[in-house]
């Protein structure tokens, strides 16, 4: 690791240093530390240097390569498509935060947690194949707007994460999204939002099965949760999706936290960034009191543990991928 140390020194004395891989970033301590790690573990010179095959970058969605407030996205998706199905059969409101969806208490739907916002999704959605459920989502997107912001919600992806995610790959990295959001509602936009194929979409799934439907072979959604990609259910689900330990991991609550322990203690370099949402100006301001996207655990022992908080006021020129803003 002294390589990367001794860049991270050259490049906060330069200034100008690698000054076009992450162009909204600011310069700082946060993006030299992000380009020299990769410059070290990509350098066949290095002491640190990672062979290809096992540079494996992971990331957290909501909050961390988008925004996630008043409520996940994905939740605001699936609340439209709740109260469609409510209005025609209420029988399907079986606990209290199906009701409280259903009458758009906000507030109440997101103290639930990413366990609500799941049973939401799998209730509002079971009954349709994959291949409906995705187009939906895909048309929701190409016409919805967020309800305070009136941006399309692709249009709501972080700018200087699009450029980290570009630069990790440009170097030899394969990237993930390891998310608690769905994992077919994320597979319906990450490739063109991202450029991160759906194999390299690892997410909460719901019980889905095969049945052939007027000669058609079709993968149908189900009610019920089969497994939730959230906290130590993360490092679950990249062992046994991608079998490799990753060497950059990325998130932004402490949802991710487990992510970022495991990935961290393995040996040689490692690196785990948290972004820390303290624009209320442009974004949003929140971390340890927000029921989206807490951030309590990772403020307290990340700096110890060598994670970067990436601070979006101080360390972002522009957030949004859809403005200059």
């Amino acid at each position: 690791m002294r390589l990367i140390s001794l860049i991270v020194v050259l490049v906060l004395s330069t200034g100008a240093a690698f000054s076009d891989s992450l162009p909204s970033w600011n310069a700082g301590e946060a993006k030299a530390r992000i380009l020299a790690f990769v410059d070290a573990v990509t350098d066949p010179k290095s002491e640190d240097y990672v062979t290809p095959a096992e540079r494996i970058a992971v990331f957290d969605n909501d909050g961390t390569l988008w925004a996630e407030k008043p409520v996940y996205f994905q939740l605001l998706y699936a609340l439209d498509r709740l109260k469609e199905k409510a209005a025609a059969d209420p029988s399907i409101l079986t606990s209290d935060v199906l009701k409280a969806a259903a009458a758009g208490d906000l507030e109440k739907v997101a103290e639930s947690g990413e366990e609500g916002l799941l049973e939401i999704v799998m209730v509002s959605h079971s009954g349709l194949s994959v291949d409906e459920f995705q187009k939906d989502v895909a048309d929701w997107l190409g016409t919805a707007r967020h309800p305070t912001k009136q941006m399309a919600y692709t249009d709501m992806t972080y700018q200087p994460m699009l450029e980290l995610l570009r630069h990790l790959r440009d170097n030899g990295f394969t990237t993930y999204i390891v998310s608690g959001g769905g994992l077919h509602f994320m597979r319906a936009f990450a490739e063109e939002a991202y450029g991160i194929p759906p194999e390299q979409v690892i997410g909460s799934t719901g019980n889905t099965r095969y049945e052939v439907l007027n000669g058609e072979p079709t993968i149908l959604k189900d009610p019920g949760i089969a497994f939730i990609d959230d906290k130590a259910g993360k490092p679950v689900a990249i062992d046994s999706r991608v079998g490799r330990l990753p060497i950059f991991v990325g998130g932004n609550s402490d949802g991710d936290f487990q992510m970022l322990e495991w990935a961290t203690s393995g040996d040689g370099p490692r690196l785990g960034v948290l972004i820390h949402h303290t624009d209320e100006q442009r974004e949003w301001a929140y971390d340890r009191d927000s029921h989206v996207g807490k951030l309590q655990r990772g403020l307290d022992e990340g700096p110890g543990r060598g994670w970067i908080l990436i601070d979006m006021a101080r360390d972002w020129g522009r957030i949004w991928s859809g403005s200059t803003n």
